[in-house]
């Protein structure tokens, strides 16, 4: 079948926050015209026809490329992710399934939503995956470390919403355990998405250890490698971004993870014996190592925050996890009185089982799981 080729303008490219210049894209049609292959600068991206201009770029890392396109059924522009390579490595492979079975399992208007994942045009040219998110415009990440200045009212509205979101997951019998503000997609009308599950979200039941959690918002449960962890690891998370929406900076910039655990105590206090029971044997000596140090006072501290606010997220960093407030007492804390509505933070029905993971062994068995994800959203690429 001969191929159509036409050039058009793309009339801008963004990368991270900055607009760049218009460039030069190539659109040529392939497969018959399903599909569509896109030449824009040095990358180059296949998807469904259905995937028209405007396009975006606005993110490349060393795990893909993202563009923003339409989708020109829907009239809904999205974000389209290119991971190149997928099968290659076996680990991030299962982590890129595990990321879209437990996003295709969700629900909620505050955790990230796939849009599409693309079929590829034949199964033996099946090695970059695509997948397609809600199109979100920014980041908590750089909200924070912008000029962009943070009521009361927009700090109570942007926790409430990761408060509703983790509620939904942990409901789902499912722990983000890297919960962290580049984790946390904004709208301009501050609606709130929690993404990146890919790493390695775990049921309460499974232990899983030396997984990459950002220092800076780790619960001491993970710093102290416990043997056991409940839903509020994430609150502890919560509790590191509410003070660095306060503070425009990281509570706990820890360079290491033994300079982490003394920026934490130095706060909070060095634990009595009481609170070490989540602890096994190495821990407790880990603690015993450091420092002592006395509970600094957080009103004292921090004189600028509400004496609810104080109360809030001292409850959210207690030490030990057995202590720390939950996620449903934490919505109905009087910081909340002015959002809090049970009927408005809803819960998955069904828990997410990750079974799956236990007989997922090679590469081409990740690879058939992912193609039936496609498939079951676009059942017309059936072949």
């Amino acid at each position: 079948m001969g191929e159509t080729q036409e050039g058009v303008e793309m009339a801008e490219a963004q990368e991270g926050a900055e607009m760049a210049a218009p460039v030069k894209m190539e659109a040529t049609l392939t497969h018959g015209g399903r599909f569509v292959r896109y030449n824009i600068c040095r990358f180059v991206f296949e998807v469904t026809c259905k995937y028209r201009p405007p396009i975006t770029l606005l993110r490349s890392d060393p795990y893909g490329v993202i563009w923003s396109i339409l989708n020109s059924e829907t009239g809904e522009q999205v974000a389209i992710k290119r991971i190149r390579h997928a099968f290659d490595n076996i680990l991030y492979a299962k982590r890129m399934l595990r990321e879209v079975k437990l996003l295709r399992h969700m629900d909620h208007e505050n955790v990230l939503a796939i849009r599409d994942i693309i079929p590829p045009p034949q199964w033996e040219l099946f090695n970059d995956v695509y997948i397609a998110y809600e199109l979100m415009e920014t980041n908590l990440h750089q909200i924070i470390h912008s000029n962009q200045p943070l009521s009361e009212e927009h700090i109570q509205y942007i926790l409430y919403q990761t408060l509703c979101g983790l509620k939904y997951i942990h409901s789902a019998n499912v722990l983000h355990l890297d919960l962290q503000p580049s984790n946390i997609l904004l709208n301009a009308n501050c609606d709130l998405k929690i993404c990146d599950f890919g790493f390695e979200p775990i049921t309460s039941a499974v232990i899983r250890e030396n997984f990459p959690v950002t220092k800076s918002y780790r619960a001491p449960e993970l710093l102290l490698n416990s043997s056991g962890y409940t839903t509020a690891i994430d609150v502890w998370s919560v509790g590191c971004i509410f003070m660095e929406l306060m503070q425009r900076k990281p509570l706990f910039p820890g360079k290491n993870i033994v300079h982490q655990m003394c920026l934490l105590l130095e706060l909070i206090g060095t634990p009595k014996e009481d609170d070490l029971g989540f602890l096994d044997e190495v821990g407790r000596r880990s603690i015993c190592r450091l420092p002592c140090y006395a509970r600094q006072s957080f009103a004292e501290k921090f004189p600028q925050m509400h004496h609810t606010a104080i109360d809030l997220v001292e409850k959210m960093l207690a030490f030990n996890p057995s202590q720390r407030i939950s996620v449903e007492d934490a919505l109905a804390h009087p910081y909340f009185a002015s959002l809090h509505d049970t009927s408005d933070e809803p819960v998955c029905i069904t828990p997410f089982s990750f079974n799956f993971e236990q007989h997922v062994i090679t590469r081409d068995h990740v690879k058939e799981l992912i193609y039936r994800e496609a498939l079951a959203l676009n059942p017309e690429y059936q072949t």
